[in-house]
């Protein structure tokens, strides 16, 4: 091997040499056709013989012109040869240098094993180990996170929409839609071949046959992107008659698809303590409740209810409403919590989270205005892990229905409402109250800052708590999650902070962009149609 070695570097030490002194010689022919001639028998026109005019001396810089232009491009043309040729052979050498297999690491489009050398193989696992994949990165404020955009196979859930695009909408640029393609079959190449590492077992179907996955098993992927390394994907599949999820982590550091994890999730006996911290609004009690009573009770069945209800007025009606939904479903399942005090957010999720004395449960904070579906309680299960990711959805809230339906008689019910649409909602990506976490997380980086009083401030507070940590914060857009409008009241008593906060998502709850608009021109729309009619009754008068 060694002496084979010894002569290619030679041939190709000799090859070089031989393209180096045929690329020089060209070169000095180039060199001799552009020199200028000087033939000392020709005399110059117009200083003896006949006299020539302008027309001659045009055509003959016209010759030169056309004939250095056709040596130049012969040139061209032979240089562009040589470095054709030095490319092949450079990656003939190349070729029989790269003799190590990616192996698994490497995924082409089409899921085939490829090569690479292994500096390349080094920069590629060092970007995976850069990014924010398998550990937290510690960040100065919420505005350091990058959040993912959510996905599924026919739409894309995203933050940034500016004025043209839209929360909500099916990918139109082929690359965003070659890009989903290309990760969800990777994904499935990973989960049907999979490698020895891999924490999942070979499940069979009821034939005894391999159970292959297809892309209708698609439930729903995340991705976000840092721009100086890469692109994560989380990708979830769930066969209709299974129990078990299918989670696929992979990476792309700029280059081919770097698997980087593949694990079977059981979330069967995962429950769900949810905590509600209330005070007065009991019409908004009964709406949440019949919410809960659709997709906990009926479908999910594995959900723990905690109340805190703050001060007196409206307990007896708290009560009376759990005890009905207790009678109607037969569901037992619930905690309620009276606190004789003035209402703070802060305060009661930490006591509710207290209140559970069963050891280690999977919490989600949640506002009694929020509208939640079954499948947004299995991708809270899916996001959050003790001791490793908390998941903080971003919620979509919905505007002013008397805005948004205007022209209806009155708005129609909720459940028609819940649309992903420009003028009917937007993603609250400055909200981050609403969190998937499990408790021992929770009270491990300590809860919620008690010295926060009034509206708004303690949800960023533990925000910030987790990005300063160690764990993983997964911040997405999520379908299942709406926040119902109802009118907000900013108090007096609060901060001057605080009190721009509730303004600004005052504002920002009330109506769209356009509809604002039509709001705020409304006076000169309606002076226009009033002159429009004014001259299509002249002229018909006419």
């Amino acid at each position: 091997m060694p002496r084979r070695g010894l002569i290619l570097h030679t041939r190709t030490h000799w090859l070089l040499l031989g393209l180096a002194l045929l690329c020089s010689l060209v070169l000095f022919m180039y060199l001799l056709e552009c020199a200028p001639q000087t033939d000392g028998n020709a005399s110059l026109p117009g200083v003896v013989g006949e006299n020539y005019g302008k027309e001659y001396y045009q055509a003959l810089l016209q010759e030169q012109e056309e004939h250095y232009q056709t040596r130049a491009t012969s040139l061209k043309r032979q240089i562009a040869q040589l470095k054709q040729e030095l490319q092949e052979m450079s990656e003939k050498m190349r070729s029989l240098q790269e003799r190590k297999n990616i192996g698994a690491n490497g995924i082409g489009y089409q899921g085939n094993k490829e090569q690479a050398p292994s500096d390349l193989l080094e920069f590629l696992h060092s970007q995976i180990d850069k990014a924010e994949v398998s550990v937290g990165a510690k960040l100065p404020s919420e505005y350091g996170v990058i959040p993912f955009e959510s996905f599924t196979l026919m739409k894309v859930f995203q933050l940034e929409m500016g004025l043209t695009r839209h929360p909500e909408e099916k990918p139109v640029r082929k690359d965003k839609r070659d890009e989903l393609v290309e990760v969800i079959e990777a994904g499935l190449e990973v989960i049907n071949n999979p490698d020895e590492d891999d924490e999942q077992e070979d499940e069979e179907g009821p034939l005894g046959e391999k159970l292959i996955f297809n892309e209708n098993d698609f439930i729903e992927g995340y991705y976000r992107t840092e721009r100086d390394k890469g692109t994560q994907y989380e990708l979830f599949f769930k066969k209709a008659d299974l129990m078990e999820y299918r989670h696929v982590t992979l990476f792309r550091p700029f280059g081919p698809l770097m698997k980087v994890k593949s694990e079977m999730i059981d979330i069967t006996r995962s429950i769900i303590n949810i905590i509600v911290p209330l005070a007065e609004r009991t019409d908004a009690f009964v709406q949440f409740m019949q919410n809960f009573r659709d997709v906990c009770i009926h479908q999910d069945k594995k959900i723990h209810l905690t109340v805190v209800y703050f001060g007196k007025e409206g307990l007896s009606k708290v009560k009376s409403i759990l005890e009905s939904v207790t009678s109607e479903s037969d569901f037992h399942n619930y905690t309620l919590v009276s606190l004789n005090e003035e209402f703070n957010r802060g305060r009661g999720l930490n006591v509710g989270a207290r209140a559970w004395d069963k050891g280690e449960v999977l919490m989600f904070f949640c506002d009694v205005d929020i509208y939640f579906s079954a499948e947004f309680l299995n991708s809270c299960r899916l996001n959050a892990e003790p001791g490793k990711k908390v998941f903080y959805p971003v919620v979509f809230s919905l505007y002013n229905p008397a805005i948004v339906y205007a022209n209806q008689e009155v708005p129609p019910p909720v459940e028609q409402q819940l649309v992903h649409k420009k003028d009917s909602g937007f993603w609250r990506d400055f909200g981050f109250g609403m969190t998937c976490q499990y408790r021992s997380d929770f009270l491990t980086i300590g809860g919620f800052d008690m010295e926060v009083k009034g509206w708004g401030g303690e949800d960023v507070h533990l925000y910030r708590k987790y990005l300063h940590g160690d764990l993983i914060v997964i911040r997405t857009p999520v379908p299942g999650l709406f926040h119902l409008w109802h009118e907000k009241r900013c108090a007096d008593e609060l901060t001057p902070e605080q009190y721009r906060m509730c303004i600004q998502s005052k504002a920002m709850n009330e109506a769209s962009h356009s509809h604002l608009g039509m709001l705020v021109f409304r006076e000169e729309i309606e002076t226009h149609l009033h002159k429009q009619a004014y001259r299509t009754n002249s002229e018909a008068v006419g």
